[in-house]
């Protein structure tokens, strides 16, 4: 977009400092998973998801002027410690938004960061740390550019945040957030996310997210490869299809509050995407034996207790189980007593 150009010569800045900025994963309620070939992060078909709370990543980037022009300088450090394997996909970034933001090629950069939870295992951390550090980008901007407005500040960094992983351009915003063009919903582009615009019930806006990590291990194929897999696929777009479809289906269900048809429809949309990911070429499977014992049990305990938790996974073998903060109690009590044994660890949060 040439709109976020931004060519200025002369800085009123500092020559060092740092900023940092946190960013929520998310949770797609309808999944993103195909993008056109021989774009940049375009989506085939229309996401929504919530952003989390507790679930997070805080980045603090660090910059010095350089004396004279040199090829981008970043040094990536991941909990405290050098992470030389994250600097090829952070200078592909950089690259790939140094038309839209120029003043990085004077600048030297150190990257510090952490999650909250384990990072590239299913929960989103490309999206959070890609969204952290396009928000410290547009930080930095904003002190080059004093006029910047809120409005353009977040859409840019929306924009950016696409560029370094399709998702991350949802977790700028708080909430219901949207991405990908749909015919239903005014104002959504391929370009970056926009938050929910129509009526949410207030049962949607107080939803809790309980995050069972079922396996804690870096995922053997990384999301970004999976994507890929799309392109020949033979259900393809069918998928598409199902997805803008589902899409249409969840602007009613959020205006009227119906807690069941939202439930089986992110489950149904968790299930797609695995399935696509089975009969995938190459096919492989991400989830693990405890991801399917912690399914099973959730639809027991659904029809015997009439209670509202319903599950979702990204791609990966860890459960997010979503249910109104007006149950919480209860099923809380029964995720600890009854599904603590098949995880490593259990994450409360909850949907801002």
């Amino acid at each position: 977009m040439k709109s976020f150009c931004y060519r200025k010569k002369k800085y009123s800045i500092d020559p060092n400092g740092f900023v940092t900025k946190k960013s929520p994963s998310n949770i797609a309620l309808i999944k993103y998973w195909g993008k056109h070939q021989n774009k940049i992060q375009i989506p085939l078909n229309a996401s929504i998801s919530y952003s989390l709370e507790k679930v997070y990543t805080e980045t603090r980037l660090s910059y010095s002027m350089k004396k004279r022009k040199r090829n981008l300088s970043i040094k990536v450090f991941f909990s405290g410690k050098e992470k030389t394997s994250f600097t090829p996909k952070i200078l592909e970034f950089f690259h790939r938004i140094l038309f839209y933001c120029s003043y990085l090629r004077d600048f030297n950069f150190i990257i510090e960061t952490y999650n909250t939870f384990p990072h590239s295992s299913g929960i989103a951390s490309s999206a959070s740390s890609m969204s952290s550090l396009a928000l410290c980008i547009m930080e930095i901007e904003k002190k080059l550019v004093f006029s910047l407005k809120k409005d353009f500040f977040f859409k840019k960094a929306s924009f950016l945040s696409r560029l370094g992983s399709g998702s991350a351009c949802r977790s700028i915003y708080p909430g219901l957030v949207v991405w990908g063009r749909h015919q239903y919903i005014k104002g959504s582009n391929n370009l970056y996310a926009i938050p929910y615009p129509y009526q949410v019930h207030p049962i949607f806006t107080k939803m809790v997210d309980t995050i069972l990590i079922i396996d804690e291990k870096p995922k053997k194929i990384l999301s970004s490869e999976g994507h890929q897999f799309m392109n020949n696929h033979p259900y393809a777009k069918k998928r598409f299809k199902c997805a803008n479809k589902n899409m249409e289906k969840l602007i009613s269900i959020l205006k009227i509050g119906d807690l069941q048809e939202f439930g089986e429809l992110i489950e149904h949309e968790a299930l797609t995407l695995h399935a696509m990911i089975m009969t995938s070429r190459p096919y492989f499977l991400w989830m693990k034996p405890n991801t399917i014992n912690v399914i099973h049990n959730v639809w027991d305990f659904r029809i015997q207790s009439k209670k509202n938790v319903y599950f979702t996974l990204d791609a990966g073998a860890n459960i997010h189980l979503l249910y109104p903060i007006q149950e919480k109690e209860s099923i809380l009590k029964w995720i600890y007593s009854d599904l603590f044994s098949f995880c490593k660890k259990i994450i409360e949060s909850f949907c801002l």
